[in-house]
C-alpha cells in the first residue's frame, strides 16, 4: 500500500519512517514543511531506499494537499505533522493553531474526498491536562476528559475532536493514539532529554523548571512507532488508544541519570522559574492497546536511556548541525 507520512522530517516521524521501510514493504511518501524542528538530514539514510520519497509541503494548505492527494491516491495517511514545543506554543499560540488544528481539518477533507483507507492521528497524553502527584493510583484511560492545559495541548485536543467528527459525520476510517513522552534518536534538542545531555557535555548549566518533581511517562520511540504500527493495520475504526511506557519518573530524576551516565557533577543543575501552567504528572493507562491489540513497550527506561545517550555521544555532528543552524541550509539545498 502507499502511506502518506505528515512530518516525518521530525523526530517520531522520521523514527516511523524507518521503523516502517524496515518491518514492511509500503510505499512510504514523507510529507514535511521543514520548519524548525524538520531536518532533512535525518533521512538520508530513508532517501537510499526507492520505497521512500520526499516531497516538502504545509498540511494547511488545501490547494497543495488537494493536488497531492490526486496524485498520489494514498491508502493510508498517518499524521505527525504538529508544532509540538509547549513553551513555543505559549509565545506563539497561532501557528500552533494554524498547523495543529487547521492542517488536520484540510488533510481529514482530503481523505473524504478522495478515499482512503485509514486516516491515523498521532495525538498526546497532554490533551488530558495533568494528574496530582499524590495519586499514584490515578492514570489516564481513553475515557479520561479532555481538559488541556497549554495552547499546545489544546490545539491537539481539537485535532482530536475533528478527527472523531469526521469519523462521526462523514464515516472517514479513522483512528486516534494518544502517546506518553517519548525519546530516543532525533529527537530534536529543545526537548528535555537532548536539551540535558547536550548541556551536560558542554559543561553548561542544566535548567530545569520549578523543582523538578513534574511527572511523565517515558516511551522508547521503537516502542511507540510499534504501536501505532499496529493500531493502523489492527486498530478498530474510530477507535482511540492510548500507548504508555510503564515507565514514570519525575524531571529531576532523569536529568540526574543523564549526569551520572556522563559522569558530571549535579552542581550543574540549575533550577528556573516554572513554566506557566505547568502539567504535574502525566500517566497512561494502555490496558486497551495491551487487551485489543497484543501490543507493550519492549524497551525498559534504563536500557532506552542507554541507547539514547549512546546514540548522541555518536551523532554529535547530526546535532551540532541544528545548534548552529546548518541543517536549514540543507533543508533549503536538498529540496529547493
Amino acid at each position: 500500500m502507499k502511506m502518506i507520512v505528515t512530518g516525518g522530517a521530525g523526530f517520531i516521524g522520521s523514527n516511523f519512517i524507518y521503523y516502517e521501510l524496515e518491518h514492511g514493504d509500503d510505499q512510504i511518501l514523507c510529507l514535511d514543511k521543514l520548519t524548525y524542528a524538520g531536518d532533512l538530514e535525518t533521512l538520508e539514510k530513508a532517501e537510499k531506499d526507492p520505497r521512500f520519497s520526499f516531497i516538502r509541503g504545509d498540511i494547511a494548505d488545501r490547494k497543495f494537499v488537494y493536488d497531492l492527494f490526486e496524485k498520489e491516491k494514498p491508502d493510508v495517511v498517518v499524521n505527525f505533522a504538529a508544532e509540538s514545543h509547549v513553551d513555543r506554543s505559549i509565545v506563539h499560540p497561532d501557528v500552533f493553531l494554524n498547523t495543529n488544528i487547521l492542517g488536520t481539518g484540510v488533510l481529514l477533507d482530503a481523505c473524504r474526498i478522495y478515499g482512503i483507507h485509514r486516516f491515523h492521528q498521532v495525538s498526546t497524553d497532554e490533551v488530558y491536562g495533568d494528574l496530582p502527584l499524590e495519586r499514584k493510583d490515578l492514570f489516564f484511560t481513553e475515557n479520561t476528559l479532555l481538559h488541556a492545559s497549554s495552547p499546545y495541548s489544546s490545539s491537539k485536543a481539537s485535532a482530536d475532536l475533528l478527527v472523531q467528527a469526521w469519523h462521526r459525520t462523514y464515516g472517514l476510517p479513522v483512528t486516534i493514539s494518544r502517546c506518553s513522552n517519548n525519546y530516543g534518536p532525533f529527537q530534536f534538542p529543545e526537548k528535555l532529554i537532548p536539551l540535558m545531555l547536550i548541556h551536560a557535555l558542554e559543561d553548561k548549566p542544566l535548567p530545569v523548571y520549578g523543582d523538578g518533581a513534574n511527572v511523565r511517562d517515558w516511551l522508547y520511540v521503537e516502542d511507540h512507532c510499534a504501536a501505532i504500527d499496529r493500531i493502523i493495520r489492527d486498530g478498530r475504526t474510530g477507535e482511540v488508544y492510548n500507548v504508555g511506557g510503564h515507565h514514570e519518573k519525575d524531571n529531576l530524576t532523569i536529568v540526574k541519570t543523564i549526569l551520572h551516565a556522563l559522569d558530571k557533577p549535579e552542581s550543574l543543575i540549575s533550577f528556573v522559574k516554572d513554566r506557566a501552567g505547568h502539567d504535574r504528572r502525566y500517566a497512561i493507562d494502555p490496558a486497551k492497546m495491551e487487551r485489543e491489540l497484543g501490543w507493550r513497550p519492549e524497551t525498559d527506561f534504563k536500557t532506552g536511556i542507554g541507547k539514547t545517550i549512546d546514540w548522541y555521544l555518536s551523532h554529535k555532528t547530526w546535532w551540532g548541525h541544528i545548534l548552529s543552524g546548518e541543517y536549514e541550509m540543507y533543508n533549503h539545498s536538498h529540496v529547493l
